[in-house]
Protein backbone atom coordinates (compact mmCIF):
# COMPACT_ATOMS: atom_id res chain seq x y z
CA UNK A 1 0.00 0.00 0.00
CA UNK A 2 1.34 3.71 -1.08
CA UNK A 3 0.65 5.61 2.11
CA UNK A 4 0.27 8.98 0.53
CA UNK A 5 -3.29 10.25 1.22
CA UNK A 6 -4.18 7.36 3.47
CA UNK A 7 -5.86 7.65 6.79
CA UNK A 8 -4.26 5.37 10.01
CA UNK A 9 -5.31 4.68 13.64
CA UNK A 10 -2.41 3.82 15.49
CA UNK A 11 -3.43 2.38 19.22
CA UNK A 12 -1.60 3.10 21.71
CA UNK A 13 0.94 5.90 20.08
CA UNK A 14 1.53 8.26 22.67
CA UNK A 15 5.04 6.42 23.56
CA UNK A 16 7.35 3.59 22.61
CA UNK A 17 6.61 1.51 19.38
CA UNK A 18 2.76 3.43 19.22
CA UNK A 19 4.78 6.82 18.82
CA UNK A 20 7.36 5.41 16.15
CA UNK A 21 4.85 3.45 13.90
CA UNK A 22 2.26 6.94 14.21
CA UNK A 23 5.35 8.99 12.83
CA UNK A 24 6.65 6.61 10.25
CA UNK A 25 3.12 6.35 8.55
CA UNK A 26 2.80 10.48 8.86
CA UNK A 27 6.23 10.73 7.40
CA UNK A 28 4.79 8.70 4.59
CA UNK A 29 1.84 10.92 3.82
CA UNK A 30 -0.38 9.19 6.06
CA UNK A 31 -3.16 11.68 7.99
CA UNK A 32 -2.37 9.59 11.50
CA UNK A 33 -4.75 9.68 14.82
CA UNK A 34 -3.06 9.24 17.83
CA UNK A 35 -4.72 7.14 20.42
CA UNK A 36 -3.88 7.11 24.23
CA UNK A 37 -5.74 6.61 27.53
CA UNK A 38 -4.16 8.05 30.16
CA UNK A 39 -0.77 9.79 28.85
CA UNK A 40 -2.54 13.69 27.85
CA UNK A 41 0.80 15.02 27.67
CA UNK A 42 2.99 12.54 26.06
CA UNK A 43 0.07 12.22 23.17
CA UNK A 44 0.18 15.56 22.79
CA UNK A 45 3.58 15.87 22.16
CA UNK A 46 3.41 13.11 19.57
CA UNK A 47 0.84 15.06 17.93
CA UNK A 48 3.08 17.90 17.89
CA UNK A 49 6.06 16.48 16.22
CA UNK A 50 3.36 14.45 13.46
CA UNK A 51 2.64 18.25 12.86
CA UNK A 52 5.86 19.80 12.40
CA UNK A 53 6.16 17.24 9.47
CA UNK A 54 3.53 18.85 7.80
CA UNK A 55 0.68 15.60 8.33
CA UNK A 56 -2.53 15.87 9.06
CA UNK A 57 -2.96 14.65 12.72
CA UNK A 58 -5.97 13.89 15.53
CA UNK A 59 -5.53 13.16 18.36
CA UNK A 60 -8.39 10.72 20.65
CA UNK A 61 -8.07 9.50 24.25
CA UNK A 62 -9.93 6.22 23.94
CA UNK A 63 -9.76 2.64 25.96
CA UNK A 64 -9.55 -0.13 23.57
CA UNK A 65 -10.48 -2.28 26.44
CA UNK A 66 -14.41 -0.58 26.26
CA UNK A 67 -15.80 -1.23 23.08
CA UNK A 68 -18.12 2.43 23.13
CA UNK A 69 -14.51 3.81 23.15
CA UNK A 70 -13.16 1.70 19.88
CA UNK A 71 -16.56 2.56 18.41
CA UNK A 72 -15.78 6.29 19.05
CA UNK A 73 -12.05 6.30 18.14
CA UNK A 74 -13.42 5.38 14.79
CA UNK A 75 -15.85 7.50 14.10
CA UNK A 76 -13.84 10.31 15.18
CA UNK A 77 -11.34 9.15 12.43
CA UNK A 78 -14.24 9.32 10.03
CA UNK A 79 -15.51 12.47 10.92
CA UNK A 80 -12.07 14.42 10.40
CA UNK A 81 -10.76 12.50 7.51
CA UNK A 82 -13.32 10.56 5.96
CA UNK A 83 -12.39 6.76 6.16
CA UNK A 84 -9.95 4.27 7.50
CA UNK A 85 -6.93 2.66 5.27
CA UNK A 86 -4.84 1.31 8.12
CA UNK A 87 -5.34 0.28 11.90
CA UNK A 88 -2.67 -0.81 13.92
CA UNK A 89 -3.64 -2.32 16.97
CA UNK A 90 -0.56 -1.77 19.26
CA UNK A 91 -1.91 -0.88 22.82
CA UNK A 92 -1.42 -3.18 25.39
CA UNK A 93 -1.44 -4.23 29.23
CA UNK A 94 0.58 -6.33 31.51
CA UNK A 95 2.12 -6.83 34.83
CA UNK A 96 5.90 -8.72 35.24
CA UNK A 97 4.76 -11.65 37.32
CA UNK A 98 6.78 -14.36 38.63
CA UNK A 99 5.79 -17.45 36.39
CA UNK A 100 5.89 -20.24 39.48
CA UNK A 101 3.63 -18.17 41.60
CA UNK A 102 0.23 -19.06 40.35
CA UNK A 103 -1.55 -17.21 42.97
CA UNK A 104 -0.61 -14.25 41.57
CA UNK A 105 -2.66 -14.87 38.47
CA UNK A 106 -5.90 -13.76 39.94
CA UNK A 107 -8.89 -13.26 37.82
CA UNK A 108 -8.45 -9.35 37.61
CA UNK A 109 -5.10 -9.69 36.02
CA UNK A 110 -6.37 -12.15 33.36
CA UNK A 111 -9.56 -10.22 32.87
CA UNK A 112 -7.58 -6.63 32.20
CA UNK A 113 -4.79 -8.37 29.64
CA UNK A 114 -7.42 -10.31 27.81
CA UNK A 115 -9.85 -7.56 27.57
CA UNK A 116 -6.87 -4.72 26.22
CA UNK A 117 -4.72 -7.47 24.26
CA UNK A 118 -7.06 -9.80 22.71
CA UNK A 119 -10.67 -7.83 22.57
CA UNK A 120 -9.58 -4.53 22.55
CA UNK A 121 -7.86 -5.30 18.78
CA UNK A 122 -11.30 -7.51 18.18
CA UNK A 123 -13.33 -4.29 18.85
CA UNK A 124 -11.15 -1.98 16.86
CA UNK A 125 -11.73 -4.01 14.45
CA UNK A 126 -15.01 -4.44 13.97
CA UNK A 127 -15.74 -0.78 14.23
CA UNK A 128 -13.04 -0.24 11.51
CA UNK A 129 -14.00 -2.76 9.11
CA UNK A 130 -16.54 -1.21 7.34
CA UNK A 131 -13.98 2.03 6.53
CA UNK A 132 -11.18 -0.33 6.05
CA UNK A 133 -13.34 -2.46 2.36
CA UNK A 134 -13.93 0.72 1.04
CA UNK A 135 -10.06 1.69 1.24
CA UNK A 136 -8.86 2.38 -2.62
CA UNK A 137 -5.94 -0.27 -2.24
CA UNK A 138 -7.58 -2.63 0.50
CA UNK A 139 -7.48 -2.03 3.76
CA UNK A 140 -4.49 -3.16 6.46
CA UNK A 141 -4.73 -3.89 9.60
CA UNK A 142 -1.45 -4.75 11.74
CA UNK A 143 -1.49 -6.38 15.16
CA UNK A 144 1.54 -6.27 17.27
CA UNK A 145 1.71 -9.41 19.23
CA UNK A 146 4.85 -11.08 20.71
CA UNK A 147 7.36 -13.60 20.42
CA UNK A 148 5.96 -14.05 24.58
CA UNK A 149 2.94 -15.65 22.53
CA UNK A 150 5.13 -18.08 20.12
CA UNK A 151 7.40 -18.97 23.28
CA UNK A 152 5.43 -18.68 26.28
CA UNK A 153 7.65 -16.66 27.96
CA UNK A 154 7.42 -12.84 29.17
CA UNK A 155 6.17 -10.63 31.90
CA UNK A 156 3.32 -13.43 32.62
CA UNK A 157 1.58 -16.62 32.22
CA UNK A 158 -1.37 -14.25 30.51
CA UNK A 159 0.30 -12.10 29.05
CA UNK A 160 1.80 -14.96 27.17
CA UNK A 161 -1.35 -16.42 26.25
CA UNK A 162 -2.87 -13.29 25.41
CA UNK A 163 -0.34 -12.72 22.68
CA UNK A 164 -0.77 -16.04 21.56
CA UNK A 165 -4.66 -15.23 21.03
CA UNK A 166 -3.67 -12.36 19.00
CA UNK A 167 -1.45 -14.03 16.84
CA UNK A 168 -4.53 -16.88 16.41
CA UNK A 169 -6.80 -13.59 16.07
CA UNK A 170 -4.60 -12.84 13.37
CA UNK A 171 -4.97 -15.61 11.41
CA UNK A 172 -8.96 -15.90 11.60
CA UNK A 173 -9.40 -12.08 10.76
CA UNK A 174 -7.47 -12.55 7.67
CA UNK A 175 -8.81 -15.36 6.34
CA UNK A 176 -12.77 -13.70 7.40
CA UNK A 177 -12.06 -10.42 6.34
CA UNK A 178 -10.03 -11.37 2.54
CA UNK A 179 -10.19 -10.19 -0.03
CA UNK A 180 -10.41 -6.69 0.81
CA UNK A 181 -8.41 -6.34 3.71
CA UNK A 182 -4.87 -7.98 4.55
CA UNK A 183 -5.01 -8.69 8.55
CA UNK A 184 -1.11 -9.43 9.98
CA UNK A 185 1.23 -9.08 13.02
CA UNK A 186 4.26 -8.38 14.38
CA UNK A 187 5.70 -10.32 17.06
CA UNK A 188 8.69 -8.04 18.73
CA UNK A 189 11.03 -9.90 20.86
CA UNK A 190 12.88 -8.05 23.77
CA UNK A 191 12.30 -4.23 23.38
CA UNK A 192 14.44 -1.79 25.21
CA UNK A 193 12.19 0.75 25.94
CA UNK A 194 10.65 2.62 29.12
CA UNK A 195 7.70 0.20 29.51
CA UNK A 196 10.18 -2.78 29.90
CA UNK A 197 12.51 -0.76 31.86
CA UNK A 198 9.60 -0.01 34.02
CA UNK A 199 8.38 -3.44 34.50
CA UNK A 200 12.18 -5.23 35.13
CA UNK A 201 13.05 -2.08 37.23
CA UNK A 202 16.87 -3.19 39.08
CA UNK A 203 16.82 -6.04 36.98
CA UNK A 204 16.02 -4.50 33.41
CA UNK A 205 20.25 -3.73 32.28
CA UNK A 206 20.41 -7.60 33.12
CA UNK A 207 17.92 -9.14 31.27
CA UNK A 208 18.69 -6.98 28.41
CA UNK A 209 22.10 -8.18 28.21
CA UNK A 210 20.87 -11.82 28.67
CA UNK A 211 18.59 -11.09 25.48
CA UNK A 212 21.14 -9.55 23.54
CA UNK A 213 23.60 -12.81 24.11
CA UNK A 214 20.74 -15.06 22.90
CA UNK A 215 20.13 -12.98 19.64
CA UNK A 216 22.05 -13.93 16.88
CA UNK A 217 22.36 -10.66 15.77
CA UNK A 218 23.77 -9.39 18.91
CA UNK A 219 21.00 -7.27 19.97
CA UNK A 220 17.55 -6.60 20.40
CA UNK A 221 14.63 -4.09 19.58
CA UNK A 222 14.05 -0.61 20.14
CA UNK A 223 10.75 0.74 19.40
CA UNK A 224 11.99 2.37 15.85
CA UNK A 225 13.05 -1.16 14.84
CA UNK A 226 9.41 -2.57 15.49
CA UNK A 227 8.07 0.38 14.04
CA UNK A 228 10.02 -0.23 10.48
CA UNK A 229 8.53 -3.91 10.69
CA UNK A 230 4.76 -2.88 11.04
CA UNK A 231 5.85 -0.64 7.84
CA UNK A 232 7.31 -3.06 5.95
CA UNK A 233 3.95 -5.22 5.85
CA UNK A 234 1.78 -1.64 5.35
CA UNK A 235 4.14 -1.00 2.38
CA UNK A 236 5.36 -4.07 1.03
CA UNK A 237 3.53 -6.58 -1.46
CA UNK A 238 -0.04 -7.20 -1.11
CA UNK A 239 -0.43 -10.70 -1.26
CA UNK A 240 0.66 -11.20 2.77
CA UNK A 241 -1.64 -12.02 4.95
CA UNK A 242 -2.44 -14.25 8.09
CA UNK A 243 1.14 -14.32 8.77
CA UNK A 244 3.26 -13.34 11.81
CA UNK A 245 6.47 -11.34 11.31
CA UNK A 246 9.30 -11.97 14.41
CA UNK A 247 11.35 -8.91 14.86
CA UNK A 248 13.91 -10.37 17.72
CA UNK A 249 17.17 -9.35 16.75
CA UNK A 250 17.19 -13.62 15.78
CA UNK A 251 16.64 -14.64 19.85
CA UNK A 252 14.45 -17.39 18.81
CA UNK A 253 16.70 -18.93 16.58
CA UNK A 254 19.74 -17.91 19.04
CA UNK A 255 22.23 -18.65 20.87
CA UNK A 256 25.07 -18.19 18.42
Amino acid sequence: MKLEGKVAIVTGSSRGVGKETASGIARGGSAVVVNYRQSAAEAATVVHEIEQLGARVLCVQADVSQEADCLRLVSETVAAFGGVDILVNNAATTNFLPFADLDKLTDDHWDRIFQTNVKGAFYCIRAAKPHLERSSEGGEIVNVSSVAGLIGNGSSMAYCASKAALISLTVSCARALAPNIRVNSVAPGFIADHWTQAGLGDSYEQAKQGHEQRAVLGKVCGPADVAAAILGLIQGTDLVTGQTIVCDGGMMIGPR
